[in-house]
């Protein structure tokens, strides 16, 4: 059965979508809260396991949000009987593209990532002006880019019962290597 790879800015609605996925029974993971992404000192490779918050000036600048490939490794032998989504974003995401089957990636206009960034109450980031600048700077070409190594576009903006259930029909379609 497939891993399916979810990304998408932050703030783009992955960890919703990824709860309502586990309500319905299916094999979700949240790479963010589930312990698979760490803060990455970029300079000396080491895990930082308390950031701080706010961040300082220039802290994503010098630290890097990534995925550890053992994890992911880990996730996809096991998912063998059913599809597996891993939902989140990271920077070194291209390190663990191979072990998935298929990627999604949701998006959101810069009017709706900005007022969700700053309206949610589940998850801080986005609300200190450099994690916002951060994160509009990245969702100008998140579409393009994903488009163009052939993963199927979600619009975040429709409800997350629709999401939910256009991530369920991208991974029945079958297996789309990323980057193919």
């Amino acid at each position: 059965m497939p891993l399916v790879w979810v990304t998408g800015n932050s703030g783009v609605g992955k960890s919703t979508v990824c709860d309502l996925l586990k309500e319905r029974g299916e094999s979700a993971v949240d790479a963010d809260w589930e312990g698979y992404n760490h803060w990455v000192d970029r300079t000396s490779g080491r895990v930082v396991t308390d950031p701080p918050y706010p961040v300082p000036a220039g802290w994503l600048d010098r630290f890097a949000w990534r995925i550890g490939r053992a994890r992911v490794e880990a996730l996809a032998a096991g998912s063998r009987e059913k599809a597996t989504f891993l939902f989140g974003t990271v920077e070194n995401e291209v390190d663990v593209w191979d072990l998935f089957d298929i990627v999604v990636c949701v998006v959101v206009d810069d009017q709706t990532l900005r007022n969700r960034l700053l309206t949610r109450t589940t998850n801080s980031f986005g609300k200190h002006p450099e994690e916002l600048a951060a994160a509009l700077e990245c969702n100008e070409g998140m579409e393009s880019t994903y488009r163009r190594f052939g993963a199927t576009i979600l619009d975040g903006t429709r409800s997350v019962t629709e999401v939910a259930d256009a991530v369920l029909a991208a991974a029945a379609r079958g297996t789309v290597r990323p980057g193919e």
